[in-house]
């Protein structure tokens, strides 16, 4: 079984919503990438985006722009970050997914890309610019080797809603308001509508992303579905305090561990 499904079968089982967390990979360096994963599982975290960093972002907001530059000019590589991916699984079986652009994985070779996923222990890919029409370039060589391709939504996806989230697998990724990544103080799409269309038609868990920054936002949206995914906001306590930063990585993510339980 792949560790997404098993994680979300042990969490629904004791009632539980999942916790997914997201860091830019090699920002500032891979130990720190390394270390500071290890620290979020121990403190909470379900589940882990490791972001494959790449020049032009376009879901991104200025916060992982920013992030994903730094990564590059530190030397980031697919390479090193499988290896990265290797030292974590020395510790942890918990679920690995890289967020990543389609072009990272056609120039490194999508058969190999996928192939070492499985060997290297990572469950899932995320990729933001891929239209979900478009999933049969990489769809097969996921499938091939029990690799999760992560489907998102968003309130713009209107019609196309019900078939994605009818044809998704280890969870659908539901984005939270039109635009980038990025902290938000508000949200203005009308969730109980959203997700009301995502759940009548989903066959796999629901988690939510996109401006989640703070426990309270945390607990609000975990009531709609099966996940909250908080990623900007990590990356800006990552570029405050560098290679100190799983300490206080880890000290947010209890604090958002401990506000949706």
């Amino acid at each position: 079984m792949n560790r997404i499904d098993k994680c979300f079968g042990e969490l629904k089982a004791q009632g539980k919503k999942a916790l997914v967390t997201f860091i830019t990979a090699g920002d500032p360096d891979m130990d720190t990438t390394v270390k500071t994963a290890l620290e979020m599982f121990d403190k909470g975290a379900d589940i882990i985006e490791l972001g494959v960093p790449f020049s032009d972002p376009i879901a991104e907001g200025v916060t992982i722009q920013k992030s994903s530059l730094r990564s590059l000019k530190g030397g980031t590589t697919l390479d090193k970050i499988f290896a990265a991916v290797d030292e974590i699984r020395k510790e942890t079986d918990k679920p690995l997914i890289l967020m990543m652009y389609l072009n990272t994985i056609f120039v490194y070779g999508t058969d190999k890309f996928f192939s070492l996923c499985k060997e290297k222990g990572v469950d899932g890919v995320i990729v933001p610019d891929m239209p979900y029409e478009e999933r049969e370039e990489i769809l097969p060589a996921a499938q091939k080797y029990g690799v999760h391709n992560i489907n998102l939504v968003s309130p713009a996806s209107h019609d196309r809603i019900k078939r994605i989230a009818a044809d998704s697998d280890g969870f659908l990724y539901c984005v939270s308001s039109n635009g980038v990544t990025g902290v938000r103080s508000e949200f203005k799409t009308d969730f109980d509508e959203f997700f009301g269309l995502i759940k009548e038609n989903a066959k796999c868990p629901c988690c939510v992303g996109f401006g989640i920054s703070s426990p309270e936002q945390a607990k609000k949206m975990s009531a709609y579905c099966d996940g909250v995914i908080v990623g900007s906001a990590i990356v800006r306590i990552m570029e405050a305090n560098g290679v100190n930063s799983p300490k206080a990585v880890g000290e947010f993510v209890k604090s958002l561990k401990d506000a949706m339980e």
